[in-house]
């Protein structure tokens, strides 16, 4: 099996996604004031979600294969990055910053044991 696709890995990845979103959220609420902050605290988790599920590779084992927009490998980790580590980076705005770094380690950590679905999604 692929460490990338052990359960253990895909359930860190899956709880990583959740608290990215959360942390969008938090960062949103932080950075702004009044009316704004109830639009961003909203809108960043929710269009971070929206990218994650639409721009995918065809066929990605790590999901359920179906790609609503195809796009390389390298686009996707490239979003997969961005989404992640912007969540750690919302918690360290928000004032959580244990919490960001602690989330930074684990999606470090996720990828380390995932370097064969690195290479895959580079060869896609």
């Amino acid at each position: 099996m692929m460490m990338g696709n052990a359960w253990w890995n895909l359930t860190l990845r899956f709880l990583l996604e959740l608290s990215a979103l959360l942390g969008l959220g938090m960062a949103g609420w932080t950075i702004s004031t009044e009316f704004w902050r109830w639009i961003l605290a909203i809108a960043l988790p929710l269009v971070a979600a929206v990218f994650w599920g639409t721009f995918a590779v065809l066929n990605d084992p790590s999901r359920s294969g179906q790609a609503p927009v195809p796009v390389s490998g390298a686009v996707r980790l490239v979003l997969e990055l961005i989404v992640l580590f912007g969540g750690a980076a919302g918690y360290y705005l928000a004032g959580h910053a244990a919490t960001g770094i602690v989330m930074a380690l684990l999606i470090a950590l996720s990828y380390a044991f995932s370097l064969d679905r690195l290479g895959w999604l580079l060869r896609q």
